[in-house]
């Protein structure tokens, strides 16, 4: 088999998992709170060179480095994979239990049952028993919570549901319109590297060793809370489409080029080596 298959077919894979990146994208363009994924395409001769002193063989890999295969030293590799956290526009939407973060590196955080998860998707609810959840019914957690471990909850009595930019929580009780009735004051939290959370499903993200009390940087006063808005997702569509168009382009060049490597040459072989003389 020629060489430069197995180049054409290096590339030809990173660009199909190009396109699953991009479909993921354009899937979640309408998701509250959704952060693009990006990649980054290097080659193979850079990522040995980055990674061959660490790997366990004698001499720095020396002896091991007389059988790399040069022949595929600069098929386009996917280096790695990063979310773009920079903040999506604000959406008004009127309804009290929409919240919006004014800062990019600021999460809520909710109880889910693998654990403690953070989140940028502020499209809050009550549920039955008056509890503040998510959209999938994972609670969402107060500044206090690691010492009362309850969770918001707000009476039924309670209309004109008020949450301030720090994140306090108040209601105007029917018997007392006058009088603000405190309830309880959102966790938020401040990430300051965001580029180390992973996302972990349904828009929630969390870290390679999960998230533990120790590891929440709360923060205790903030004015960052935005009540009747929503995060709206920061995928560009027209960026996307563009991706798109480019690398189904490179899948059909490939193509072409895995077609004249498996046919056009070895055909070429074949009818030359059978016109040869003895």
């Amino acid at each position: 088999m020629q060489n430069g298959f197995y180049t054409v077919t290096g590339a030809m894979v990173t660009q199909f998992n190009r396109l699953d990146q991009i479909s993921n994208n354009l899937a979640n363009m309408n998701t509250n709170g959704y952060k693009e994924q990006n990649q980054v395409i290097g080659d193979f001769m850079r990522i040995y060179q980055q990674k061959r002193d660490e790997l366990p063989l004698q001499n720095n890999t020396k002896e091991a480095a007389k059988f790399l295969n040069r022949s595929i030293n600069r098929v386009p590799h996917i280096v790695s994979e990063y979310k773009d956290f920079t903040m999506g526009p604000m959406e008004s939407t009127g309804n009290p239990l929409d919240l919006a973060l004014g800062e990019k590196d600021l999460f809520f955080v909710v109880e889910t049952p693998a654990g403690v998860r953070l989140t940028r998707d502020g499209a809050f609810k009550l549920d039955e028993d008056g509890r503040m959840v998510t959209r999938e019914g994972y609670p969402v957690l107060s500044s206090e919570y690691f010492k009362s471990r309850q969770p918001i909850t707000v009476p039924a009595n309670a209309s004109n549901l008020k949450i301030d930019k720090s994140g306090k929580i108040e209601y105007m009780d029917q018997t007392a319109p006058d009088t603000p009735v405190y309830v309880d004051r959102l966790m938020v939290v401040r990430v300051d590297d965001p580029s180390a959370l992973k996302s972990d499903g349904d828009n929630l993200f969390t870290t390679e060793a999960g998230l533990e009390e120790s590891d929440l940087n709360v923060v205790t006063a903030t004015s960052a809370v935005k009540q009747g808005m929503i995060e709206r997702s920061n995928v560009n569509p027209v960026r996307q489409m563009t991706e798109l168009i480019e690398t189904n382009r490179l899948v059909e060049m490939y193509q072409k080029a895995m077609n004249a490597q498996m046919d056009d040459l070895n055909n070429d072989a074949i009818n030359k080596l059978a016109s040869t003389r003895a």
